[in-house]
């Protein structure tokens, strides 16, 4: 096992970790889209964190065995995303296939944790059985996928001996000089350090002139094998300096998290655990709760002396895919520094080419992964203004399967939550209400998810928790909704985003929707799409059971002055779009125009408007949108099935309605145009004709 390493020439005290925030920030894997940081390549970031001294962490994972896997693995990043770590890094292994488009291939998996996590990521790549041509094919792959930076090694033999492929190259050294002769200064490298020197080695010294010429040849920084005490470490820094080797070097640490773990990785590394580490592991070996608190002790320990010394700028973890003891580490070191704000007010991308991108249409704010899918083709990504988007090319989605779009919770989950059995519309008014109220379900379990948005509500959708239940609980659901903001600092933990020292802003509510009604469309009071029905539109009476709905998918957006609605024909004193599945566009909004339903403003800036509510792209969010319905809910039941029925009915006969109130200095309107629609639908039919003839 080739592992690598970190430490900065320049010393700085474990007490001088803060930095300045704008340091700290821009050198996050998610950096502000607003800061010039976020154009930095890897070794900048490192530089800038050493010469303020703010300390850093890195985390590397391996690819997994299935599908099932690399969907949890995808989550996994999302969630250690959120400590603030430098970059990743994602080994490879050539058993595996690593370089395909296979879900749990190398490549996919670091192209995926780049585009999707917006995490900045590191490729592993070895010599072996691979020839020269191979070795370049696949770094032009990691090109095109926007992958910069490549951890070069020899990489670890598959049987006993190393074996020189023919046409290849045996040593990491060659690698580098291949990647640099072939592709210039585009990626950045890392290799490898060995404290005790490599196993294959002559002598720990002889192992240095290879590092060495590892670097020489154009290594950027290096990251150590692991080692279990600090002045091992120490020990091999000071050697680096006296061989002339100036670059960082990064500790390798390993929190101890299971004895046959243990065991496999001391194999693989060719390493000896000290006695007195083994000492207290064999009595408790079979009790792995005792072990990884052993193992999070002892590596909170080496930690704060390699901190301490004033040699290491950063710390480097081996995961082995798991959190738990990783983060507790780095919460007792005060490394892991979870931001409340928001880079952005959507989830961003790390690849090179969407570095301008500043501005997205509002329908996706649940579901960016799947409008960095839809946009990976793009040449161009809108930065300060959308523009004029009469002819956006979104790319088809076919797949709702993808392992880093498919849904985290498992298909038993998912059926807990959503119903084993739906027996009515009803059923499903209940799901949006519970989603809403975070109470269990009739049958004790909690909804986490929707089909629209695969986390749990969001903080700031919960300041209209009350106005959203009642209106759920009535057949409007709602998904996607934003409140009224007006002026907020960016700091705010619930609505703020971008740097500090700003003020932001949105108009509101905004949302998706979907519903049935009769005789009359129904307007929805939060966002950025409803579904509803005027009348059934093969003329047939819904089926038994199924009562009038109204449901919203999960966005936001609007036009301009006033409540805006794009819907099916009636009158509705406000302004907003609506579209059935097949069939009309109905607006009072201006056509194809967009509409800033986000912005903020913040110090030396211009105005930021980071999200917008497009006519165009709402067109393509509705097929998604109707398709969810389907692809996420409808499927968990069989074909015949009354539940399967009632999923496919609100799917055939709903609207895509979105909805923004213009006015968002003042109390929302939207909530009273709901209210006295659902006056209108109750209204006697008669009545109702006699008013109109007044």
């Amino acid at each position: 096992m080739e592992t690598r390493g970190l430490g900065g020439p320049t010393p700085h005290s474990e007490g001088s970790s803060s930095g300045s925030e704008s340091s700290r920030d821009g050198s996050r894997c998610s950096t502000p889209g607003l800061d010039p940081e976020r154009h930095e390549r890897l070794r900048e970031k490192m530089r800038r964190r050493m010469e303020s001294g703010d300390k850093w962490f890195s985390l590397e994972f391996f690819p997994p065995r299935t599908a099932e896997g690399a969907a949890n693995l995808i989550a996994r990043f999302d969630q250690m995303a959120a400590g603030g770590p430098l970059f990743i890094d994602v080994t490879w292994h050539p058993a595996g296939d690593p370089g395909s488009d296979k879900e749990t291939s190398s490549m996919m998996i670091a192209s995926t944790a780049l585009n999707y996590c917006g995490l900045e990521t590191i490729l592993h790549m070895t010599c072996c059985r691979q020839r020269r041509e191979e070795i370049t094919g696949h770094l032009h792959k990691a090109k095109q996928l926007g992958l910069k930076n490549i951890l070069a090694l020899r990489g670890d033999p598959i049987g006993d001996q190393w074996e020189t492929e023919e046409g290849g190259f045996s040593y990491a050294a060659d690698l580098v000089k291949h990647i640099r002769s072939e592709f210039g200064d585009y990626f950045d490298i890392c290799v490898a350090g060995y404290p005790k020197g490599h196993p294959d080695a002559e002598s720990f010294e002889d192992d240095l002139k290879h590092l060495k010429e590892k670097v020489s040849a154009g290594a950027d920084f290096i990251i150590t094998q692991l080692f279990f005490e600090a002045n091992t470490f120490f020990h091999f820094v000071k050697a680096c300096a006296a061989t002339g080797i100036t670059c960082p070097i990064l500790p390798g640490i390993f929190p101890i998290q299971g004895y046959s773990s243990l065991r496999q990785l001391m194999k693989l590394s060719k390493l000896e655990v000290p006695q007195e580490i083994k000492d207290v592991i064999e009595p408790i070996k079979d009790n792995d709760a005792a072990i990884r608190n052993y193992g999070i002790e002892l590596a909170v320990s080496l930690c704060r002396e390699l901190l301490a010394s004033g040699l290491v700028p950063g710390l480097h973890f081996y995961t082995l895919n798991r959190e738990v003891a990783t983060t507790e580490v780095l919460k007792r070191l005060g490394l892991w520094t979870e931001d409340p704000r928001r880079p952005l007010p959507w989830a961003i991308s790390a690849h090179p080419k969407r570095r301008e991108e500043d501005v997205r249409p509002i329908f996706w704010a649940s579901r960016p992964k799947s409008y960095i899918y839809r946009t990976q083709d793009w040449d161009e990504f809108p930065n300060g203004r959308w523009g004029n988007s009469s002819s956006p090319a979104f790319g088809e989605l076919r797949d709702y399967y993808l392992f880093y779009l498919k849904s985290k919770s498992p298909r038993e989950e998912l059926l807990k939550m959503w119903g084993e059995e739906l027996c009515s519309e009803e059923s499903v008014f209940e799901v949006f209400a519970h989603y809403l109220s975070g109470e269990p379900n009739r049958h004790g379990h909690k909804v986490t998810c929707l089909p629209w948005n695969d986390e749990p509500l969001a903080a700031e959708t919960s300041l209209m928790r009350e106005e959203l239940l009642r209106v759920n609980q009535r057949g409007v659901l709602t998904i996607n909704s934003q409140p009224n903001i007006n002026g907020r600092p960016s700091s705010d933990p619930v609505v703020g985003w971008g740097p500090s020292g700003g003020y932001v802003f949105q108009k509101g509510p905004s949302s998706d929707g979907q519903g049935r009604l009769e005789t009359r469309s129904m307007p929805t009071s939060t966002g950025q799409g409803c579904l509803a029905r005027e009348g059934l539109h093969d003329g047939r009476p819904p089926p038994t059971g199924l009562p009038g709905v109204l449901h919203f998918p999960r966005d936001r957006g609007g036009p301009s002055a006033g409540a805006e609605e794009v819907r099916a024909p009636g009158p509705l004193p406000y302004r907003g779009r609506e579209v059935p599945l097949q069939g009309e566009n109905v607006t009072n909004a201006p056509e194809l125009r967009p509409n800033a339903v986000t912005w903020g403003i913040f110090p030396g800036r211009e105005i930021i408007q980071p999200t917008v509510v497009d006519p165009v792209s709402f067109m393509f969010w509705k097929d998604e949108a109707f398709a969810l319905w389907i692809e996420r809910w409808g499927k968990l039941y069989d074909e015949e099935s009354p539940s399967r029925m009632i999923i496919q009915y609100i799917h055939d006969n709903y609207f895509l309605v979105n909805l923004v109130d213009n006015e968002f200095p003042l109390d929302n309107c939207l909530w009273q145009v709901v209210e006295d629609t659902f006056e209108l639908l109750n209204r006697p039919a008669q009545s109702e004709r006699e008013s109109e003839g007044l």
